[in-house]
C-alpha cells in the first residue's frame, strides 16, 4: 500500500548523507522509523520518508552540488516530555554539531536548548512545562 503524504511535509535535502542522517535521527527519537527509501545507482538517496515521534519527513541526497545548506532560520521544534528525553536528545544532536543555545532555563522555558546537528539541521528542544496543580 502506498503511503499517503500529509499536505505539508518537512523536506530535508542532504549532500550524500541522507541515509546516515535518517538512521541517526531514528535512533534518537521514539516512534521513529525509516518508512521508505529508494536509492540512486550510486547508493545515494533518490527519495525517502521517515518518522520521528510520528511526524513524517521526506529527504533526498541532492544530485546537484549547491552553495547552500541548512540554516537555523528554519528549525525543527521538539517538545520533550521528560528531563531524560530532552537531555539525551540535546546530547546526541549536539555531538559533532554546534550548540546555539545551551540546555538551560530561560524566561520563556523551564528547560530549552538549540543546536545545529552534525548534518547542519537545526533543532530547538523544549521541555513540556508541567501545568500547575
Amino acid at each position: 500500500m502506498e503511503q499517503q503524504l500529509p499536505k505539508i511535509t518537512p523536506f530535508l535535502m542532504f549532500a550524500g548523507r541522507a541515509e546516515e542522517a535518517m538512521k541517526y535521527y531514528t535512533s534518537i527519537f521514539e516512534d521513529a522509523e525509516i518508512t521508505s527509501i529508494v536509492h540512486n545507482g550510486d547508493g545515494t538517496v533518490m527519495q525517502a520518508t521517515f518518522k520521528l515521534n510520528g511526524q513524517l519527513f521526506m529527504c533526498i541526497d541532492s544530485p546537484i552540488e549547491h552553495d547552500f545548506s541548512f540554516t537555523p532560520a528554519i528549525s525543527l521544534y521538539v517538545t520533550c516530555n521528560t528531563q531524560k528525553e530532552i537531555e539525551q536528545a540535546f546530547e546526541q544532536l549536539s555531538d559533532g554539531g554546534e550548540v546555539l543555545m545551551t540546555l538551560d532555563a530561560y524566561p520563556f522555558s523551564e528547560k530549552f536548548g538549540w543546536v545545529n546537528d552534525k548534518f547542519g539541521v537545526s533543532w530547538q528542544l523544549n521541555l513540556q512545562s508541567t501545568p500547575p496543580t
